[in-house]
């Protein structure tokens, strides 16, 4: 029997995994958590009806998702630097990219599969191939195993990646402060009516304050800021009061229920460096392994990225599933649509960045939204 080992539990490995169980093809997938609860899943994730849906429909969790989507989570606000409202677009239900809690999708996925398929605590130190598509995995506590597939689904400094491809994620020149308010309703009224059931836009060139509601009148706020690294790098994090009172001062003159979502943020303020891939990343057949989801086609911030990573999961198991016995007849199949959807998501995201940090924003999101094209997170 073919031993698959997946490395990396998060949404593209463990659907894979799902889609695999389905088929009656055991799959074990190595994480480097120390447990489901090791660390913050992140807030909302819009799930896109043709790509993250269908793959939740190939997995059998479609009812489960529908189950946990947040009641008017795809309203969407755009908002002027004073505060002034620019386009208000209520939810009605009818556009397709429902609001989930990242953390409560990775829990429908993780309670869907047998009990010891996650191996927790199973950090991914070297990978040594064996000939024959099939790699020796040592892991950090000791251990090692043997395996006949290997799917990379470890992120952005994926282990695994290197064994197709020389490529490593460059910096997009857009970082992000992560921030939240809890209890927002009743503690920060203001930022909370600015913010309304679902996301907040208010853009600038080179910068813009994100924001998405979540349950529990909890408030995820994601400052964008167009900077090198170098800039970032002066600013210690480690102390919190400053850390927002440098960031708070690239938004002076900003209306106040917007700063408040850096100011009044209980939560130390977390860095988010945003990397991508080449957008045309692609790698020649090698035998035994293969990559999905921000290992295979890591780029910036588009709405994108789980969707793409449950798609990648689903269609790689079905292909496995369909291709019995033939391991790279599978992995082919698999590759070649992958590549061009995700160089096309890629090309995507980054004209995405253009419309929102470009010099022509607010402007030209505002015509992307009205338009009815993709929605901007």
């Amino acid at each position: 029997m073919t031993t698959i080992s997946i490395i990396g539990a998060g949404l593209g490995g463990l659907l894979l995994a799902r889609v695999l169980h389905l088929n009656g093809i055991a799959a074990t997938v190595y994480e480097a958590d120390a447990s489901p609860a090791a660390r913050s899943q992140g807030g909302m994730l819009d799930i896109h009806a043709f790509n993250g849906q269908l793959a939740l429909k190939a997995a059998g969790l479609y009812e489960a998702f529908r189950a946990i989507v947040h009641p008017g989570g795809e309203a969407t606000r755009v908002l002027a630097a004073d505060g002034s409202v620019l386009l208000d677009q209520a939810d009605d239900g009818t556009g397709g990219r429902p609001e989930v809690p990242r953390g409560e999708l990775r829990r429908i996925l993780l309670a869907a599969l047998p009990a010891d398929t996650v191996r927790w605590g199973r950090k991914l130190s070297a990978v040594s191939p064996l000939g024959d598509g099939r790699h020796t995995l040592q892991f950090a506590d000791g251990a090692s195993v043997t395996t006949d597939l290997l799917i990379g689904a470890d992120g952005a400094w994926s282990k695994v990646r290197p064994l197709l491809s020389d490529a490593r994620p460059a910096y997009t020149g857009l970082s992000y402060i992560e921030t939240s308010l809890n209890d927002a309703d009743t503690r920060h009224p203001a930022s909370a009516r600015a913010v309304g059931g679902g996301s907040l836009f208010a853009l600038a060139p080179g910068k813009g304050i994100l924001a998405h509601r979540a349950p529990d009148a909890v408030l995820h706020a994601y400052i964008a800021l167009q900077k090198p690294e170098a800039w970032f790098a002066q600013i210690d994090f480690a102390d919190p009061a400053s850390a927002r009172a440098r960031i708070a001062a690239e938004f002076d003159g900003w209306a106040p229920a917007l700063t408040a979502l850096i100011t009044a943020a209980e939560a130390r303020p977390v860095l988010r460096v945003i990397k991508a891939l080449p957008p045309d990343h692609r790698w020649p057949r090698v035998p035994g392994v293969t990559l999905l989801g921000d290992a295979a086609h890591l780029m910036a911030p588009s709405g994108e990225g789980a969707n793409l990573a449950m798609l990648d999961g689903a269609e790689l198991g079905q292909a496995i599933a369909a291709h019995a016995g033939n391991t790279e007849a599978a992995l082919g199949a698999y590759e070649r649509a992958l590549f061009p959807r995700s160089a096309a998501a890629a090309a995507d995201a980054d004209a995405l960045l253009q419309i929102c940090f470009g010099a022509q924003t607010p402007r030209s999101l505002l015509t992307m939204l009205m338009d009815g094209n993709l929605k901007a997170n």
